[in-house]
Parts: structure tokens; sequence; C-alpha cells
């Protein structure tokens, strides 16, 4: 079975390079806000393009710490998407804040520009004042930023982009996480750049926000053991960062391949009815995942299955219809039709950089036999 997704080959295609940092990290005798964070943060910094990184314990906690540091919480909305990982929800009412989830993009399944300026010209009433916006890189593509940063500085709401599926992306030639008042990323195992555990980071590149966010992800100390304000505790360990800092030099190279590998799907899909991701104008997408969609999904994943090949579904069910969420979670005057519709219709084939040609093969010709008269 190929399967849809496999972190464990990424360990093994570098496993010289991991080895030797987690032993560097365990014989320096310093496990917590180190040397190895310190690099990282730095070194992911240098490359993302923007002044100051600052690692914490997952993606989550990176969503949550970059709207507390820019003073967005209880009292406060904020707008994201449904059809997005759960955590993007649980972020903001991490801080207290009201979420209100607009549609999506029903061609490129990112924030519709259009539900976001709906909802900033004319608020949904009884709820709290909009003072952010979380715009998610979903699926290693960006969201439509020509239209949603002017919004974001017309409104005067502070703009956070999700790049937990996007590291690397560009819009028009610039990374993604450059463009907002801050960017949030994860180094869950099967991301783009992922950690062997959980890690997170926020990406900023004002000074004095930085200084903030450092300082809430322990305890909002700015003086060891006083806290100035209120925080929590989520860093980034040093065997993690030790990881990540072995990993980062590969990731161009890594996205590469995985622009390769879609590239062969897409070609290998125009005979068959399950349809290849779009890609916007301006967007350079790292295709953290190839989703296709197809109103027989089902019997598609069946199939694949059938043939040897794993497949995902991302996500299965929108954040506002989840029994947690659901009668109690503010939508945009339109709902989210394009969301619920999307969400039974997607199918993530398999999509990391050490599939070999062989298996990418495999996969093609499975969507060319398999698929061809559907």
């Amino acid at each position: 079975m190929i399967p849809q997704a496999n972190p464990g080959a990424g360990y093994r295609a570098l496993k010289a390079e991991i080895d030797g940092a987690v032993a560097r990290a365990l014989s320096s005798g310093w496990y917590i806000l180190g040397n190895e964070l310190r690099a990282f943060e730095a070194e992911f910094a240098a490359w993302l393009g923007v002044s100051s990184v600052i690692g914490c314990g997952n993606g989550t906690d990176a969503i949550a710490l970059a709207l507390r540091g820019l003073g967005v919480g209880a009292g406060a909305t904020v707008v994201t998407v449904s059809h997005t990982a759960v955590a993007t929800v649980a972020a903001i009412e991490m801080t207290g804040a009201t979420p209100l989830l607009v549609d999506i993009d029903p061609v490129h399944y990112t924030m519709d520009p259009d539900a976001l300026q709906s909802v900033l010209e004319q608020p949904p009433p009884g709820l709290p004042p909009i003072k952010a916006v979380v715009a998610v890189h979903l699926y290693g593509q960006p969201v439509d930023l020509d239209r949603i940063v002017p919004l974001c500085r017309r409104f005067n709401v502070a703009l956070i982009e999700d790049c937990a599926q996007a590291h690397g992306a560009r819009w028009h030639g610039q990374r993604v996480g450059t463009f907002g008042d801050a960017a949030t990323f994860s180094f869950y195992p099967t991301k783009n750049l992922g950690a062997l555990g959980d890690g997170g980071a926020v990406a900023v590149s004002d000074p004095a926000l930085a200084e903030k966010i450092a300082a809430l992800r322990q305890y909002g100390w700015h003086k060891h053991y006083i806290s100035d304000e209120v925080g929590v505790n989520s860093r980034l360990d040093e065997i993690q960062a030790a990881i990540l800092r072995a990993k980062l030099p590969h990731l161009d190279r890594h996205n590469d391949r995985r622009g390769e590998i879609a590239a062969a799907y897409t070609a290998a899909l125009p005979e068959c009815t399950l349809s290849p991701p779009v890609q916007r104008a301006g967007a350079g997408s790292v295709f953290h995942l190839y989703v296709t969609r197809s109103k027989q999904r089902d019997r598609f994943q069946a199939d694949l299955k059938a043939a040897g090949i794993g497949t995902g579904i991302h996500y299965p069910m929108p954040v506002h219809l989840q029994p947690a969420y659901a009668g109690r979670v503010a939508l945009g005057p339109s709902g989210c039709p394009e969301t619920e519709t999307a969400s039974r219709e997607i199918l993530s084939l398999p999509m990391y950089p050490e599939l070999s040609d062989a298996d990418v093969e495999t996969v093609c010709s499975a969507l060319k036999t398999l698929l061809r008269h559907d």
C-alpha cells in the first residue's frame, strides 16, 4: 500500500543528519529554550524573510499566542473559515475570542474574499467587534492576499496568516507568512517542514510584538520567574528544534519534489471525472496535499484502496457541523454552502517528497485506468 502520507520516510531519508542533531541536543545538557531553539528561530526567520520567529509547543498554540500578542481575546470576534483543521477555530476560542466562520472560494478552497468583505462591512448582530482575521493558506496554496490584505487594512483588523500547510508557498514570488501582522506555523510530523513530535512557531517583523509573544509562551516572563502578564507554557523543545534545523536546508528541494509529483498527477487526470486542484494566478503552491474532487468521491477512494493506494479526506466535516461547534459557532450571513459541498467531494492523493518515481507512476497508472471511463 502506498500511504497518503509517510513521515517515517522523511526521517529515513535524512536519518544521519537527524540522528546527529538529536545527539547534539542530548549531549548539550540543556533541553528547553537553549541554543538549538535560538539557532532554529534565527535560521527559519532568515529563510522566511521576517525579523523574528518565536518557537512554541504546536501550531494551535501559535495562533493563540499571535492573537494574544496582538491584543485579541475576550470581547473580540475573529473571522476565519470552517474548511480548515479544527485547530484554527480551537485556537481562537483558547483566547476567549469569538470565531466567525465564512465560506470558501469553491475553486481554490481558501477564504472567499467576498464573504470576508460582507462581514467586515456589515458584521452579524450580537457579536463583539471584529478585531482579527485568520487567513488559512490551505493545502499548500495561498489565499487571495491581493484582496484580503487591503480588506484587513481598510477595516483596521489584524491579519494572521495560518501557514501550517504552506511552508515555502509564495504569493507573486514572496513567501507567505510575510504579508500579515503575524504568521503561524505547525511542525506536526506530516507538514512540509515537520518535526518528529509537536512543534509550532509565530513569525513577526515587529520587535515589540516578538518580545511580547516570547514572554507569553513562558508564563508572561520578561524577567525569569516574574510574570508581568498572564502567559502559558508553550515551548518548542531543544530536540525538536535540532531536528527542524537538520530538515530546514532540504525544505525547498522537498517542495520542488512535491511540485513534480503534483504535475505528474495532474497530467494523468484529464480523461476522468476526478478533478485536479486548480492553482490561483500569482500563487506558488507547495502541495502540502494534492486534493482532487468528485461527486463520486467515496467510490473513487474505494477503487484506489483496492489498487493499493492510500488516500485521505481533508476535511470530512466542516468545523461548524462538528458536535463541539454545531449550533453555537457564528457563521457569515450566507452560511458555508461551498464548504459543505466540498467536504463531500474532496479526496487527497499520496503526497510526500520521498515518493519514488515508481510509486508516482503506480498512482498515475491507477488514475488513468481505474478512473478513465467515469
